[in-house]
Parts: C-alpha cells; sequence; structure tokens
C-alpha cells in the first residue's frame, strides 16, 4: 500500500465538502477524480499531497515512498528562470543528472527557452512547467490536478504514453474524457461530501453510474410504495392503534426517516434568445497575417454559415488563437478583407478570461451584464439563470474571489450567454469545466441557433460539437476537413504520411542497419550543430525584444494583440529549433563515445 486515507473530513464555512472520505493507493492504481466543479477535487488532492491539513481523518504512508504534486495553480518564484524553477526543490547533484531529461521534456511541452523568467509566461506556460517539475521527480505516487490543461493535441498525447507507463500510483483530476478513458483504471466521483468508487475507465463508468442510479431510484420507489401502505395502518383508529406492535411502529419510523438518495445538481442551460442575426455574418477573403517575416495565416478564404460548427486544431503557438482574432475583427489582417455582417454580436469566451474583480459579489457581476435573458422557456431572471447554473442564492452573495477556478469560469460562461451573442466564438472553453457541464455544454451548442467556432484541444468535446475541422499548420496554412475530431484523424492520416515520414527522418536518429555502422554527421548536420545556438540566442534576443515592447506598449489592444502573436510565432520556431538541437546533441554525444 502506498498511501492510505481513511474518514476524511474537511469543512469550508457551511460547506461539507468532505465526509467521511477514504482512499486506499496501489502500486499500479491509477485513479482520475472526477465530479462538478465545487465539490472539493482539488481539496482532496492537497490532503492528500499534505498542504492541507482535514479538519478529521488520517493519511499515512510508508516513510520511503516519495509523493509528486501538481497543484492546480502552482506557486513560483518570478525571478527564477525556468529551469531554475524546475529544480528549486532540488539538490545540485539531481540538476545535474535530469537536466538534460528536464530540458527535452520541457520542449515536448512547447517551453524551449529555458532561461526565459517565470514571471514572463503565461498561466498555460507555468503550468506546464509546474507539470515538468512534477514528472521529473522520482517518485512512487504522482497527484495531478488539471494536467492538460493548455496542452495541444500532441502534448497531450504524449503524456498519455507516459503516464501509461508510470509504474506507481496515480491520482489526478481531469475533465478530459478521453484522456480518463486510456490512462485510468478507477474512477472516484466526489458528490455532496461522499466519494463513490468505479473499477472502470470513463466509458464503463458511465455505464455503472447509470446502473445505480437506476438502483437507488428503484429503491426509493420500493420505500416510498411500502411507506403509503404502512401510514394507512398507522393512521388507523384508536383501538388498533393501542394494540399495534412496537417492534412494526418502529420499523415505519425508520423507513419514514430513512434519507432520500441525493445527486449533484446540473448546470440548466434552456437555449437563450440571440440578437437577430441578418444573412450576411463573417466572410473571409484572402486574409494573411505575418510577425516578423514569418507568416501565421496565409491567404485564408471562408464565408461562416449560420449553422455552422467549427472546431480549430493545431499546434500550441501556430497561431489558434490568431485566426480568432482576425474572425472576431480584434486583429487586423496584413492582406485581404475581414467583413462582417451589421447584426453580427459576437460573445468571445477567451482562453484566460476577463480579468473578474474577486472582491465583487457574483450577483452584482451578473447583473451588471443583464437583469433577464429570453429563453426558449420564458424570460429568466439573472437570479434564475445564476441558480440554473449552480450558484444558489448563498453563493450569489458571496465576493467571486471565494469560488473555486472552475465555478469562476462557469460564471464567465453565463456572462457571456447573457449578453445574447449570435455567434459563439470559444478559445479553449472546456479548461476547469467539469464533466457534467461539459456535457450539457455541448448539448446546448448543439442547439445554439446561431454558428459556434471553437479552438480546443479537448477531442471529446471536438467530437460531439464540430462538423468541420480546420487544423492551422505551420507556414500559415489552414486546411479544412467535413467531419468531428475523429472523421479529421482518419482524413488527415493518408495525407500526412509524408510529413510524418520527413518529420521522423529529421528527429530521430537513423535506425541501426544489419551491419554495424558508425555514426558521423552528414556536412549539412556539421554546419548545423555549429550554428544552431546562435540560431536559438538570436530567437531568444527576439522573443525578449517582444516582450518588452509588450510592456512597453500599454493600453495600445491591437498592438499588443500583435506581439502577442508574434511571441507565439517566435515560441514555434523556437521550439522547432529546440527539437532539432536536442537530437544533434544527442547524436554528437553518440559519435563522442565511439571515440
Amino acid at each position: 500500500m502506498l498511501l492510505t486515507a481513511e474518514h476524511l473530513s474537511c469543512n469550508f464555512g457551511m460547506k461539507q465538502l468532505l465526509n467521511d472520505v477514504s482512499m486506499y493507493l496501489n502500486a499500479g492504481d491509477k485513479i482520475g477524480i472526477i465530479g462538478i466543479n465545487g465539490t472539493g477535487k482539488s481539496t482532496l488532492l492537497r490532503i492528500l499531497a499534505g498542504t492541507l491539513t482535514p479538519d478529521g481523518g488520517i493519511i499515512s504512508r510508508n516513510p520511503n515512498v516519495q509523493v509528486s504534486y501538481l497543484p492546480q495553480n502552482p506557486a513560483m518564484d518570478d525571478d527564477n528562470t525556468i529551469l531554475e524553477q524546475v529544480f528549486a526543490d532540488f539538490p545540485p547533484a539531481f540538476r545535474t543528472l535530469n537536466e538534460y531529461e528536464a530540458k527535452a521534456m520541457l520542449t515536448r511541452l512547447g517551453l524551449t527557452d529555458f532561461e526565459q523568467k517565470i514571471g514572463t509566461l503565461s498561466g498555460g506556460q507555468r503550468k506546464r512547467v509546474a507539470l515538468t517539475t512534477a514528472l521529473i521527480h522520482p517518485a512512487d505516487v504522482l497527484l495531478l490536478d488539471e494536467p492538460t490543461n493548455h496542452l495541444d493535441t500532441e502534448m497531450i498525447a504524449w503524456l498519455e504514453n507516459w503516464l501509461i507507463r508510470f509504474s506507481g500510483g496515480l491520482v489526478m483530476v481531469t475533465h478530459d474524457r478521453y484522456f480518463l478513458e486510456r490512462v485510468v483504471n478507477r474512477i472516484a466521483e466526489l458528490s455532496r461530501g461522499q466519494i463513490y468508487y468505479y473499477e472502470a475507465n470513463y466509458s464503463h463508468y458511465l455505464e455503472l453510474k447509470t446502473q445505480r442510479a437506476e438502483m437507488e431510484a428503484a429503491g426509493e420507489r420500493k420505500r416510498q410504495s411500502i411507506l403509503r401502505v404502512e401510514y394507512q395502518w398507522m393512521m388507523r383508529g384508536a383501538r388498533a392503534r393501542s394494540t399495534k406492535n412496537k417492534a412494526h411502529i418502529m420499523r415505519y419510523e425508520e423507513l419514514r426517516d430513512k434519507s432520500v438518495p441525493q445527486t449533484d445538481g446540473s448546470v440548466q442551460m434552456a437555449t437563450v434568445e440571440t440578437s437577430r442575426l441578418g444573412r450576411k455574418t463573417i466572410e473571409l477573403q484572402h486574409v494573411t497575417k505575418s510577425f516578423d517575416g514569418r507568416t501565421i495565416i496565409r491567404d485564408f478564404s471562408y464565408v461562416l454559415l449560420r449553422e455552422d460548427r467549427i472546431g480549430i486544431v493545431g499546434r500550441n503557438g501556430v497561431g489558434k488563437t490568431t485566426l480568432l482574432n482576425l474572425l472576431c475583427g480584434r486583429l487586423a489582417p496584413d492582406g485581404g478583407i475581414v467583413d462582417t455582417g451589421a447584426t453580427v454580436k459576437v460573445g468571445y469566451f477567451s482562453q484566460e478570461g476577463r480579468e473578474l474583480d474577486l472582491t465583487q459579489r457574483v450577483y452584482d457581476f451578473i447583473h451588471e451584464v443583464a437583469d433577464s435573458v429570453k429563453t426558449s422557456e420564458g424570460t429568466i431572471s439573472a437570479s434564475q439563470m445564476m441558480e440554473r447554473f449552480l450558484f444558489p442564492v448563498e453563493l450569489q452573495g458571496m465576493p467571486i474571489g471565494k469560488l473555486s477556478g472552475g465555478e469562476r469560469r462557469r460564471l464567465y460562461l453565463l456572462s457571456i450567454l447573457m449578453e445574447m451573442p449570435n455567434i459563439l466564438v470559444l478559445d479553449e472553453p472546456t479548461n476547469d469545466l467539469d464533466v457534467t457541464t461539459l456535457a450539457i455544454l455541448e448539448e446546448y451548442l448543439q442547439q445554439f441557433p446561431g454558428a459556434v467556432i471553437a479552438v480546443s484541444h479537448d477531442r471529446y468535446f471536438l467530437d460531439k460539437m464540430a462538423d468541420f475541422v480546420f487544423e492551422v499548420r505551420d507556414g500559415g496554412e489552414v486546411r479544412r476537413y467535413v467531419g468531428n475530431y475523429s472523421d479529421y484523424l482518419l482524413q488527415r492520416q493518408p495525407t500526412e504520411e509524408g510529413d510524418e515520414a520527413k518529420e521522423k527522418e529529421e528527429t530521430k536518429v537513423p535506425a541501426p542497419q544489419s551491419r554495424p555502422k558508425r555514426l558521423r554527421f552528414s556536412f549539412n548536420e556539421q554546419r548545423e550543430y555549429e550554428t544552431i545556438d546562435d540560431e536559438i540566442a538570436a530567437l531568444e534576443r527576439q522573443t525578449e525584444k517582444c516582450e518588452a515592447a509588450m510592456t512597453a506598449c500599454g493600453s495600445d489592444y491591437v498592438r499588443l494583440q500583435e506581439l502577442t502573436a508574434q511571441k507565439e510565432a517566435l515560441a514555434g520556431q523556437l521550439s522547432q529549433k529546440m527539437e532539432r538541437w536536442e537530437y544533434l546533441m544527442e547524436l554528437a554525444e553518440k559519435i563522442k563515445e565511439q571515440t
């Protein structure tokens, strides 16, 4: 047994997050914790990690067991470089032995400027640094809180394989349903302070949960049926009452007082009426956008249809958010035309979310957007909409800062819908939303009367939502595919075989031949080996200049967007260079070993 947690309880104010919760973890156990936002998933991980003391219960583990923890919002020193932060809690000798592996891992996660200061990173980049720190730790137990947030599909696939091979015990909170499907062998569902275990991956969990709910419902129907008969018996005349069996009365009272099966509430998304949308929506004609000579979007044309459902995919840094900003008119193209209809009203759900005043009450924040909305069920007040989004009256009066990260994202989503947009543009909408809310959001988007465009790395979400997939590629090309994400993978496979073969040839050491062959640099590799450090340094200087310009541009939003996209482009170039650097360094070491 690696870790044991027994009879845990934890209160936050008037809310009982955990009530007599126990967990047992053995080597090879891979547990996925799920539940609606605010039920205590991150709190449970913090208790298991030892960073939070429960109100009751016992945590025990063998003193030789090593635990590595990835928090939802990792604390970092802004003055550290990326590498310094990764090894901040390790002795120098450990860094010496593991720096190469850490650099390779960081590169996999799209972080190639190892000397960049933590204070200059985005929230997503900081989370990837923290993930590297957690994985580089030689641990017996991994505790991961939302490890897939801010990862693109290639990074998620790499992390999946890494965790599948991990031989220790794993407990993680994630809302990526395909990730749950492929990695975990147990599901732990937190609901109303209780924990329910299912020996299953995600799809089997759904089946077992349905069976449990049906059994509980059948049991409750039987209880009510018996209770009606017993109640009639109890209410007979005084003569009968005087002769009743006391044991019978006690059984009746026990049956009467038995608690009704309870479940967590779920978000109720009645379709909000949209602003009138005319025939003309958004038309892009030969749109091009470049930064510092690198083309981000090249010669892209598309006429958005009123009921389009478009998923946008691609590696981190290739320009997906830039494409969204061009569509919304937040960023002007270098060439081409973006023609927006006069009646278009875009609801933009950004990746980071709007800046929320953490001292503002939940009620006041929503009322600033609208006092009521018209829905398919009639006019609903702002307070009623908040209740439908799982913000009961007691939560409406709380400051936003008291909400969990997922609850804030849900509140932000509600504010977007309250604006009554007729086109929804969503940038990573699934980050921090629980699986129940995601399922309801997917159903809502299918019924939404306007167009929906979403950047997402959540493959399950794209399978449910998208009718078309746009892939943004290096060089600014935007390829279009008919169908959802699974259809895109099938269509992409034959067209990408040549590219993938080329990438493998460029990034891997050649496979050994039947006859031993002495390794050496080719002429081009030798020249590249001699110049690549200078090229990386030049890209890092450009990145620093870009960051300085971002700091200096103040409130010039358009310029800030341009610089942000420019920084993304530089990050993409650095990523490619670092992958190539990693290959060349590895080859150089192997050549040296031959001498």
